[in-house]
């Protein structure tokens, strides 16, 4: 582990649209060094390197001679695994895009390594670091029903997983934060329309406690929309994640009396990256760690097989 840490030297592995945002920030604080960049497109890895003044190289494992403590890992999906476990093997944090891994077995065998060589594994689910659901958290309390809507445009960037591990498990890991429950059974359904996997998805899951919940994902949806909602006993509550917007609304004496939430607008990928050196500067463990990681990933994978049984 780093003791005493100041300015911990991480590098970004993957320089496409997100990982090229992870390098960007970096070079920016004045709380890390950006000791590397790295991406198999020479040109690319090149370019970036030379506009953020950081070194650059095209394969990953040159990182282990740079004397780096922690890395951003923005590859594909199939490729984590690989990746972080070459890093957790050189005695290295690691920061992983979501999903950690494509398997739970992957994500299993990367969460044993960091816990038995003491190191951080923190994964990209940035939506727990949206200013709108952590001004939420207190206020959301035995949610009866939970719907959520993202939906937006078809990346042609992902292609290695459906919408369900690109885009749904985002809301997954809120849902289960939120819920706190074991879950009872799942429903759902999904379309392929533009690739070999899922598209469009529906997800039903209902909990022990009774709570139920229905997500929606789409990656082939013109307009683009994030939102949740969450009915409870005594109030309603409205999110959306893209405007970092908050209302609350309750019934007094016979009318439904709505209120907006007093939120301090700041950028998610930002708090989550700054967070994760913190984490390595301090030893702490992370808001979304493997566990949380590989929690969100499980329920993923059980909502696929039911794809698989109804396609």
């Amino acid at each position: 582990m780093i003791i005493d840490m100041k300015k911990p030297r991480i590098g970004v592995v993957g320089l496409g649209s997100l990982g090229s945002r992870h390098a960007s920030i970096y070079s920016k604080s004045g709380n890390v060094e950006l000791a590397c960049v790295c991406d198999i497109d020479k040109d690319k890895a090149s370019s970036i390197g030379r506009s953020l003044k950081s070194p650059w190289c095209i394969d990953y494992r040159e990182f282990s001679r740079k004397n780096i403590d922690a890395v951003s890992i923005v590859t594909p999906t199939y490729l984590h695994y690989k990746v972080a476990k070459f890093f957790l093997n050189n005695k290295i944090h690691v920061l992983i895009e979501k999903p950690i891994t494509k398997s739970l077995k992957e994500a299993h065998e990367l969460i044993n390594l960091a816990r038995n060589k003491r190191l951080i594994i923190q994964v990209g689910h940035v939506e727990r670091f949206n200013s709108a659901i952590q001004a939420i958290e207190k206020l959301s309390k035995s949610p009866r029903f939970i719907e959520v809507h993202r939906l937006g445009p078809f990346a042609p960037r992902v292609k290695d997983v459906g919408v369900v591990l690109d885009l749904m498990i985002h809301d997954i890991d809120i849902v289960l934060g939120l819920t706190k429950s074991k879950i009872k059974d799942i429903q759902a359904l999904g379309v392929k329309i533009l690739t070999k996997h899922e598209d469009i998805a529906n997800a039903r899951i209902r909990f022990k406690n009774g709570t139920v919940c229905d997500l929606t994902a789409s990656r082939v949806t013109s307009d683009s929309m994030r939102k949740i909602r969450i009915f409870q006993k005594d109030c309603y509550i409205s999110i959306d994640y893209m405007a970092q917007e908050a209302v609350i609304s309750r019934k007094i004496k016979n009318k439904i009396v709505s209120q907006e939430i007093d939120i301090k607008k700041e950028a998610p990928l930002e708090k989550e990256l700054l967070a994760f050196v913190e984490c390595v500067r301090n030893k702490k463990r992370p808001i979304v760690s493997g566990i949380e990681a590989y929690n969100a990933l499980e329920v993923a994978h059980k909502i696929l097989r039911k794809l698989k049984n109804t396609a």
